[in-house]
């Protein structure tokens, strides 16, 4: 590793699309830096490596155009101590690759994440006499069939994933839905603004949970604060409170364009709420979905 180098977590393995996701966006805000990926076999284990290494920086998924808000990764983030320093969306392609004799014509079996299957389920029907199989990992499958050299055998993944092990693309873009998109999060700890250089003064989105009490009008009187002082609110996700049977916690997006009436909308709404806890304030990407 030089000073170069940044070291960045994925959940997955080495060319999945965290990597993929991380390698666009810090090619883009930090071009003089190379990406290190770090594996993780889970959000769970990711956290736990960046809670004990304030060097590293992470990528996390927090939702998907299809499959919809990852909850589990909401809960994790409001557990660290960690914070959003930017996010990026990715448009999720897939692609058939196997090893570099094989055909189209020659594949028996196809392996992949459940989750990529489905998404590739329409282009997977035309394959005659084809056994589909499901695997932990999308990345992980192209690795296998690359390791054990697994003739007949396929891999829907990513063009990152078929380039890094090998493998020959026999189709591309095999997902059924071309609009299916995955937004990221780029996380980091305080110790790393300098590197990423984050200034929160130049932030124009936003995103924080917070509790309420279990009161008739809470959540509205909150909401029309917020839009008085012109945020707009971008995604809200309420999620159950384990142990206080019909309360809720209330993960909210806000973009804005002035980040002095942002903070007066904090303070004007913080008084309604319980645990209020800002998650980041960061630029908001600008590829629109």
């Amino acid at each position: 590793m030089t000073l170069n180098d940044i070291r960045v977590t994925i959940q997955g393995v080495s060319g999945c699309f965290h990597e993929a996701a991380a390698r666009e966006y810090f090619s883009k805000h930090l071009p003089d830096k190379r990406v290190q990926a770090v594996e993780c076999e889970t959000f769970e284990k990711m956290f736990d490596l960046l809670d004990t290494d304030v060097s590293l920086l992470g990528i996390m998924a927090i939702e998907n155009t299809i499959a919809g808000p990852l909850l589990q990764n909401h809960e994790l983030l409001t557990k660290s101590k960690l914070f959003i320093a930017g996010e990026h969306k990715v448009r999720i392609s897939h692609v058939l690759a196997a090893l570099p004799d094989d055909n189209i014509d020659d594949i028996r079996e196809v392996i992949s994440h459940p989750m990529a299957l489905m998404q590739c389920a329409q282009f997977l029907a035309t394959l005659p006499d084809v056994k589909i199989s499901e695997a932990f990992d999308t990345a992980g499958s192209a690795a296998l069939i690359a390791k054990q050299q697994s003739r007949g055998k396929a891999a829907v993944c990513s063009q990152l994933a078929a380039e890094k092990y090998g493998l020959k693309i026999l189709e591309a873009g095999i997902e059924t839905n071309k609009r299916n998109f995955t937004r990221f999060l780029i996380l980091a700890h305080n110790e790393n603004a300098d590197i990423l250089r984050y200034s929160r003064e130049s932030a124009d989105k936003s995103s924080m949970v917070f509790t309420l009490p279990h009161t008739q009008g809470a959540l509205s009187k909150v909401l029309t604060i917020l839009s008085f002082y012109d945020m707009n609110l971008t995604k809200i996700q309420s999620t159950p409170i384990v142990g206080k049977e019909w309360e809720y916690r209330f993960y909210v997006d806000l973009s804005f364009k002035d980040y002095n009436k942002y903070l007066q909308a904090l303070e004007a709404v913080r008084p309604l709420t319980s645990d209020l806890k800002i998650l980041g304030e960061y630029k908001s990407c600008n590829n629109s979905i």
